[in-house]
C-alpha cells in the first residue's frame, strides 16, 4: 500500500489497480482495505463512479449510460430508481436488492435514493422462509424431541427407520429451501474468498445434514465412535432446521430493526411538499408539482402550509416553524426580505416569497445528501474491528477442526459424535454478524439524529474525534454574535463634517461583502446620505480597504492600517479605546493622507450565545475566541461571556497557524466559524464546524454543519459525540465478550468440569441474539437527548 503524488501515478498505473472510493489517493496493487477509513479498495475501473454526485438516485451524467465499474459499485450512470448497499461495506452498491459480495449481508436500500414502493424485499422473502421452515421444524422436533418430552411412544408407533426417513423428509426442505439464502451466501464466500458469517453458518448446516443423510442412506459406514451405547448413529435434522429456522429469525428482527437507522432521513425526504402555488404574470394562482418550481418564480405560502422551496420574502409577516432543519421549538418571524427554508413550517400569517433555491440546491436537499454520504462512512474505530473480522473466520473453522479432533481423541462414548455437535457449535455461535454491525448500525442513527437536531455530520471520522476534542476556538463575528452589525456612531476630527466622513467611508465600502462594510453602507443609506463612486479599490487582509472616492484618497481599517500609512491617530485613540472597552468595533477614516476621523459598529451577541458557552464549559471545554477585532474589543466581550482566552488582531492565516500550536502542546482542537477566511482554520482543526448560516467553502472544510449557526449546535454535537461512541463501544464490547467467550464454551471447554456441552441450536438462538441486540442498542441512538 502506497500513497503516491499525483506526478508519478501516470508513471505506475498499470501496477496499481485498485484505489478507495472515499480517499482516491490510495492505491494500490492488491485488494486490501484503506489504511485511512478501513474501506475495501475496489478496481481501479470503479473508480470513477466514486465522485458521481446521487441525489435522490440522479447522477450528474447522461441517462442510461452503464458506470465503467470493474468493482463493487454496480449502479449505472444516470440511474433513477433505488439504490442498494451494504451497511459494513458501503462501496457496494447495484439497483437490485440482494447480498453483500464481501461480507453475505443482505442489501439495503441506500438513503437519499429514489424511494421504492412496498416492503423490503428481502424482509418479505426472508419471513416467507422463516414461517414454512418454522411450520416443519415443529414436527421434527416433536420426533426427535419425544424421548425427554414423555412424548417417547412416537417413535415406537413408526418404528425407528421410518422415523428417521420422516425427519429427512420434514428437515430436508428447511435446510435446502428455507436455508437456501445462507447456502448460496456461504458458497460465495468460498469461491471468492471472502470469509464472513455465512461461510460458518453454511459449513454448520451443511455438515449437520449431510452427516445425517449419510447415517440415514448408509448407517453401516459409520465407525464406532459415532455409536451410542445402542448402536445407533445419531442424526441431527432437528438441529439444522432449528439452526436455520433461528437465523431466519435473527436475520427477520435485524431487517425490521435495520430500517430504523433510515427512518430519520426518510422522516426529512417525506417533509418537503409534493406542490408549491406559483403566482403567474397577471396575478393568476396555480398549484404545480414542486420539481417544476424555477428559481425566480414568485410562490404564495398560506397559513399553515409548507414553505415549497429556499426563497426570500417579498410580502407580508409570520411566523415559521424552523425546528425540522435547527432543532430549535420556538417559531422564527419572517418579514420581507427575510430567508425562508423549504420544509418549514409557515404560521399563521400568509407569504409572497422568490425561489432563490430549487431541487437539489435547496438545504433540505444538502441535509439529506450530507447525511446520506455521512452514514456511508466509517469511524476509524471500525478498522479495529475490521482487523479482526479479518482473521476471526479462518480462526473458527481451526477451533472446530481442533475441537472435533479434540473429542474424538479424550471424549467420551460416542466420542465422534460429541465432536461433531462442538465443531458444528463452535462454527454457529462465532458468526462475526455482530462485530461487524457494531460500528455501522451506531453511525446510521446517530447522523440521521444529529440532522433531526441541526447537526450535519460530514463523515463518521468527525463524529469520533469531536469527543475527544478538549479545546473549542469561535470566531466572534456570526458565531458568538449575530454576524449583522449595526452603525453606531460617527465621529468626525475637528474640521471634518459627519455626514461627509460617513460618506467616504460607505462609498469605499460598498462593494464589499463583509458584515462590517454593509453595517456602514446600510447606515448611511439610511441617513439619506447619497454615495460616490470608487476606483483603485484594494482590501489590505487583517487590517482594512483603501482606494480613491470622488478622486480623493481614502482608507478604512485599524490601527495597523494607519501605521501602515505613515499617520497617526493620537486624538482620537483614547475615544476609540472607550468605544472598543464597551465591545464596538472601531475603524479609522484617512482622507488624502489625515485621519479624518472614525466609525463605530457593534455586533449583538446572540441570545442563544451565553447559556451555549456555559454548557460547553460544563463539557469540559476551554474556549479560546480568535479575532481580527483589535484586543480592547475582544476583551470587553470575552469577559461577558466568560471565555477563557483571547487572540485578537488575528489574521486570517493566523488562526491555522494558532490551531498548529495547540495541536503541538497536545491539544485537541475543534475551530468554530462561517467566513471564507475560516477555511484554512476549520481544515487545519481536528474538528472543523462551520456555521449553516456562513460560506459554501467554510461548510465544504468543516466536520460538523449547523443549520441554525448558533454555539447550542456545538453542545448537541458533543453530546451526540459521546452518546454514539459509548454507543459503539458497548456494541464491540458485547461482540468482543459474547464471541470470546462463546468459541470455548461451545468447543466444550465447560464438559469435563461441569458437563455442559451446548447444543448447536442453542448456539443459533445466541447467535442471532447477539446481532439483533448490537442493532437494537444502535437504535437507541434515535431517541437520545441532545
Amino acid at each position: 500500500m502506497k500513497e503516491l503524488p499525483n506526478k508519478k501515478r501516470s508513471s505506475l498505473a498499470d501496477e496499481d489497480k485498485f484505489v478507495c472510493l472515499m480517499h482516491p489517493h490510495i492505491r494500490s496493487a492488491e485488494a486490501e482495505n484503506c489504511p485511512i477509513c478501513g474501506m475495501h479498495l475496489v478496481p481501479e475501473a470503479g473508480k470513477e463512479t466514486a465522485g458521481h454526485a446521487h441525489h435522490h438516485g440522479h447522477a450528474a451524467f447522461g441517462h442510461g449510460k452503464t458506470a465503467p465499474s470493474g468493482g463493487y459499485d454496480k449502479v449505472p450512470i444516470g440511474w433513477e430508481g433505488p439504490v442498494y448497499t451494504c451497511p459494513m461495506h458501503p462501496e457496494v452498491r447495484q439497483t437490485e436488492p440482494g447480498a453483500c459480495p464481501l461480507c453475505g449481508m443482505g442489501l439495503e436500500q441506500e438513503a437519499g435514493s429514489a424511494a421504492e414502493e412496498g416492503p423490503n424485499p428481502e424482509l418479505t422473502d426472508f419471513t416467507r422462509r422463516f414461517w414454512v421452515g418454522a411450520m416443519l421444524t415443529a414436527p421434527l422436533l416433536v420426533l426427535t424431541m419425544g424421548p425427554y418430552t414423555g412424548l417417547a411412544g412416537v417413535r415406537e408407533i413408526f418404528g425407528e427407520r421410518t422415523t428417521l426417513w420422516i425427519e429427512l423428509l420434514l428437515g430436508t426442505p428447511v435446510v435446502w429451501w428455507s436455508g437456501w439464502p445462507f447456502l448460496v451466501r456461504g458458497w460465495n464466500s468460498f469461491r471468492t474468498m471472502n470469509l464472513n458469517m455465512f461461510s460458518l453458518i453454511s459449513m454448520g448446516v451443511a455438515a449437520a445434514w449431510l452427516f445425517s443423510v449419510a447415517a440415514v442412506l448408509a448407517p453401516g459406514m459409520f465407525p464406532d465412535g459415532f455409536r451410542d451405547a445402542e448402536g445407533h448413529v445419531g442424526v441431527y435434522f432437528e438441529a439444522a432446521a432449528v439452526i436455520v429456522t433461528l437465523v431466519l429469525l435473527g436475520q427477520v428482527m435485524e431487517l425490521r430493526a435495520r430500517e430504523g437507522t433510515g427512518r430519520a432521513i426518510r422522516a426529512l425526504l417525506d417533509m418537503a411538499p409534493k406542490t408549491a402555488r406559483v403566482i403567474r404574470i397577471g396575478g393568476q394562482e396555480e398549484e404545480i408539482p414542486l420539481d417544476e418550481v424555477q428559481v425566480g418564480d414568485r410562490l404564495r405560502v398560506r397559513p399553515g402550509d409548507k414553505v415549497p422551496v429556499d426563497g426570500t420574502v417579498l410580502e407580508g409577516r409570520s411566523s415559521v416553524d424552523e425546528s425540522m432543519i435547527s432543532g430549535e421549538p420556538v417559531p422564527v418571524e419572517k418579514v420581507e426580505s427575510s430567508s425562508v427554508t423549504g420544509a418549514t413550517i409557515n404560521g399563521t400569517g400568509s407569504l409572497i416569497i422568490e425561489a432563490t433555491r430549487v431541487g437539489a440546491d435547496t438545504m433540505l436537499s444538502q441535509i439529506v445528501d450530507m447525511v446520506a454520504k455521512a452514514q456511508k462512512s466509517r469511524a476509524p474505530i471500525q478498522k479495529y474491528a475490521d482487523k479482526v473480522a479479518g482473521w476471526f473466520v479462518p480462526a473458527v473453522i481451526a477451533v472446530a477442526v481442533l475441537a472435533f479432533a479434540g473429542w474424538a481423541i479424550w471424549g467420551p462414548a460416542p466420542a465422534l459424535s460429541y465432536g461433531l455437535i462442538a465443531a458444528v457449535a463452535v462454527l454457529i455461535i462465532a458468526c462475526p454478524c455482530a462485530l461487524g454491525l457494531a460500528t455501522p448500525m451506531s453511525i446510521m442513527t446517530a447522523t440521521g439524529r444529529g440532522a433531526q437536531a441541526g447537526v450535519l455530520i460530514k463523515n463518521a471520522e468527525a463524529l469520533e474525534r469531536f469527543e475527544k476534542v478538549d479545546t473549542l476556538i469561535v470566531d466572534k463575528t456570526g458565531t458568538l454574535t449575530e454576524g449583522k452589525p449595526r452603525l453606531i456612531a460617527v465621529l468626525p476630527e475637528p474640521g471634518h463634517d459627519e455626514a461627509e466622513v460617513l460618506r467616504l467611508a460607505a462609498t469605499l465600502e460598498k462593494g464589499s461583502e463583509h458584515p462590517l462594510a454593509e453595517a456602514i453602507v446600510t447606515g448611511a443609506l439610511e441617513r439619506g446620505i447619497g454615495l460616490g463612486d470608487t476606483t483603485e479599490f484594494d482590501a489590505v487582509t487583517g487590517k482594512g480597504v483603501q482606494g480613491r472616492v470622488d478622486g480623493h484618497a481614502v482608507a478604512l481599517g485599524n490601527l495597523r492600517l494607519v501605521a501602515d500609512l505613515g499617520l497617526e491617530a493620537a486624538g482620537l485613540t483614547a475615544t476609540a479605546d472607550a468605544r472598543r472597552d464597551q465591545g464596538e468595533t472601531v475603524m479609522f477614516v484617512v482622507l488624502d493622507g489625515a485621519v479624518a476621523g472614525l466609525v463605530a459598529v457593534a455586533d449583538p451577541v446572540k441570545e442563544t450565545t451565553p447559556a451555549a458557552l456555559k454548557a460547553l464549559h460544563d463539557l469540559g471545554f476551554r474556549i479560546i475566541m480568535a479575532t481580527g477585532d483589535n484586543e480592547r474589543t475582544a476583551r470587553a466581550v470575552a469577559g461577558k461571556l466568560g471565555i477563557d482566552e483571547i487572540r485578537a488582531d488575528v489574521l486570517p492565516q493566523d488562526k491555522a497557524r494558532i490551531i498548529r500550536e495547540l495541536q503541538e502542546q497536545g491539544r485537541s482542537v475543534a475551530m468554530a466559524g462561517d467566513g471564507v477566511n475560516d477555511a484554512p482554520a476549520l481544515a487545519q482543526a481536528d474538528v472543523g464546524i462551520a456555521m449553516g448560516t456562513g460560506a459554501d467553502v467554510a461548510i465544504e472544510s468543516a466536520g460538523f454543519t449547523l443549520v441554525q449557526g448558533n454555539l447550542d449546535g456545538i453542545v448537541r454535537a458533543r453530546r451526540l459525540a459521546r452518546a454514539t461512541m459509548r454507543n459503539i463501544r458497548q456494541n464491540l464490547f458485547f461482540a468482543l465478550i459474547y464471541n470470546a467467550s462463546g468459541v470455548p464454551v461451545a468447543a466444550g471447554i465447560l464438559f469435563p468440569v461441569f458437563g455442559i456441552l451446548i447444543s448447536p441450536m442453542f448456539a443459533a438462538f445466541a447467535m442471532s441474539a447477539s446481532s439483533v441486540s448490537v442493532v437494537l442498542n444502535s437504535l437507541r441512538l434515535r431517541g437520545v437527548k441532545i
